[in-house]
C-alpha cells in the first residue's frame, strides 16, 4: 500500500501546502498535479509489465532471468525518462494554452512543471526498483522508503512553499523542487538498502546487463497496453479538470479538494491492486490457476471493506476530519462540498472493488482486452462530461457522477471475463 502511495502522499503534501497560500494556487495544482500523475502513470504502467514478468519468474525460481529483466526495464525507464523529460520542456507548454483559459492557472501550471519534470528521472528508477521487490513479494523496505520520501517531502514544502529556515519563498514552483529532492532522497535510500540486502543476490544485480531486445519486447508487449489504461485513466482526469475550469476557479478548488480526498482513501485499494497483480502472475508460474479467481474476490472483498473503513468517517464528517489540514479561514470550501463527500462513499466502494479485478486480469496477461475496455468505460465517461458540462452546464456534483459509470462499466465486463475462464487462452510468457 505505501509503495504504490508514493505519488499519491507526493500530491497530498503539495496540495495541503499550497491550499494555505492562496485559492489560485490550489486550484492550480489541481489541475497540473493530474498531468504530472499521467507522467508518472506511464513510468509506473511499464514498471508493471516487469513487475508481472519477475513475479512470473519468481514463481518458475528462474532466478537469472529476474536480473536480466531487471535491467531491460531499467534501460527501458531510463530511455522513456529522457524522451517525457524533453516533452515537458518544450512541447507540453504549447499543447497547455489549448487547454487552460485562465491566464493566472496557466504561468502558475508553468512555473510548478519546469522544476517537476527533472523528478521523472529518479521517479522511472524508483519504479523499477518498485517492481522488483512488488515481484518477488518482499516489500518490507517499501514502508521505510515511502516514510522517507513523505517526510522529506512534506519538511520541504514547507521551507521552500513558505520560504522558512532560511529559504527563498518559491510558492507552487517550492512545491515541484520539493517533491523532486523529496524523490531523489528516496531513491537514494533504496539504493542503498540494495547494497546490503542478501535476498537479492541469487538474481546477480551487482553490476549492469546489456541491453536485451527480447527483454525489452517481452515488457513493452505486456506493459503498453496498461500505460494505456494508465494514459487513458488519468488523460479522462485530465480533460476533466480541463472542462471544470471552464466553471470557474471555485469549481476547480472544490474538485481537487475531493480529488487529493480520492487520491487518499485510494491508498489501500492501490497496495491491494499490485499485490494482486503478483499473486495473480506468481499463480500461474506455480501452475495454480484454478486459485486464481478465488483470490481476486477474497482481495476485492479486504480493499472494500479497508477503503470504506476509512472513506466512510472521511466523507460524512469532512469538516471535522479534514479540518486539520485545509481548515482554517475558508472552510466554506470543504463545506460547499458536502454532497459531493457523500457521492465519493459510493465511488469508492466501487472503484476499490473494481481495481482489483482489473488488475487481476492485468496479472493474468490479457493487458489488451483490459485496454479496450478501459478504452469504451473513459469514452462513455466523456461523453457524458462534455454533454454534461458543455450544453447543461451541470454542476460539480454530477460531474463526479462520471465516475460511477465509469466503474460500473468496468467492473460488470471484467468480473464476466474472469468467471468466463477465457483468461485462461491468453499467451502468458
Amino acid at each position: 500500500m505505501f509503495g504504490s502511495a508514493a505519488q499519491n502522499i507526493v500530491a497530498l503534501s503539495d496540495s495541503i501546502f499550497l491550499y494555505h497560500l492562496s485559492e489560485s494556487d490550489f486550484a492550480a495544482i489541481g489541475f497540473i498535479g493530474v498531468f504530472y500523475l499521467i507522467i508518472a502513470a506511464v513510468g509506473y504502467g511499464f514498471s508493471k509489465g516487469g513487475q508481472i514478468l519477475i513475479a512470473r519468474r519468481y514463481g518458475e525460481r528462474n532466478y537469472k532471468e529476474i536480473g536480466n529483466t531487471f535491467y531491460a526495464l531499467a534501460w527501458f525507464e531510463f530511455f522513456l525518462a529522457i524522451v517525457l523529460f524533453l516533452v515537458m520542456h518544450y512541447l507540453v507548454p504549447i499543447v497547455f494554452k489549448w487547454f487552460v483559459d485562465s491566464p493566472l492557472i496557466y504561468e502558475k501550471s508553468m512555473a510548478y512543471l519546469e522544476p517537476r519534470s527533472y523528478g521523472v528521472f529518479f521517479s522511472y528508477i524508483g519504479v523499477v526498483i518498485l517492481a522488483l521487490y512488488m515481484g518477488i513479494a518482499k516489500p518490507k523496505f517499501i514502508f521505510i522508503d515511502t516514510a522517507i520520501l513523505a517526510i522529506s517531502n512534506i519538511a520541504l514544502d514547507y521551507a521552500l512553499i513558505y520560504g522558512k529556515w532560511g529559504f527563498p519563498q518559491m510558492g507552487i514552483a517550492g512545491a515541484a523542487w520539493a517533491s523532486t529532492i523529496a524523490e531523489i532522497l528516496g531513491l537514494s535510500a533504496f539504493i542503498i538498502y540494495m547494497f546490503f540486502d542478501k535476498d537479492i543476490v541469487p538474481f546477480h544485480l551487482n553490476y549492469i546487463h546489456r541491453y536485451s531486445n527480447r527483454l525489452m519486447k517481452q515488457i513493452y508487449k505486456i506493459s503498453a497496453p496498461i500505460v494505456g489504461q494508465a494514459v487513458l485513466g488519468m488523460g479522462s482526469w485530465f480533460i476533466f479538470f480541463s472542462l471544470i475550469e471552464n466553471l470557474g476557479e471555485r469549481a476547480l478548488a472544490i474538485s481537487n479538494l475531493i480529488r487529493i480526498t480520492y487520491l487518499s482513501l485510494s491508498i489501500p485499494a492501490w497496495g491491494y491492486s499490485s499485490a494482486i497483480n503478483t499473486l495473480v502472475s506468481n499463480f500461474i508460474g506455480a501452475k495454480k490457476r484454478q486459485a486464481v479467481w478465488p483470490i481476486i474476490q477474497k482481495t476485492g472483498m479486504l480493499s472494500v471493506l479497508n477503503t470504506l473503513a476509512f472513506a466512510i468517517p472521511v466523507c460524512v464528517f469532512p469538516s471535522i476530519i479534514l479540518y486539520p489540514f485545509f481548515g482554517g479561514e475558508d472552510i466554506h470550501l470543504i463545506q460547499e462540498s458536502t454532497n459531493i463527500f457523500y457521492l465519493l462513499i459510493l465511488i469508492m466502494a466501487m472503484f476499490s472493488y473494481g481495481l482489483i479485478v482489473f488488475n487481476g486480469v492485468l496479472g493474468t496477461g490479457a493487458s489488451y482486452f483490459a485496454l479496450k475496455v478501459q478504452a469504451i468505460g473513459v469514452l462513455l465517461y466523456l461523453v457524458y462530461l462534455y454533454v454534461l458540462i458543455e450544453y447543461f452546464h451541470g454542476s460539480v456534483l454530477l460531474a463526479w457522477g462520471a465516475e460511477i459509470i465509469y466503474w460500473a462499466f468496468t467492473l460488470i465486463i471484467m468480473r464476466r471475463y474472469l468467471k468466463s475462464n477465457n483468461w485462461r487462452e491468453v499467451h502468458r510468457d
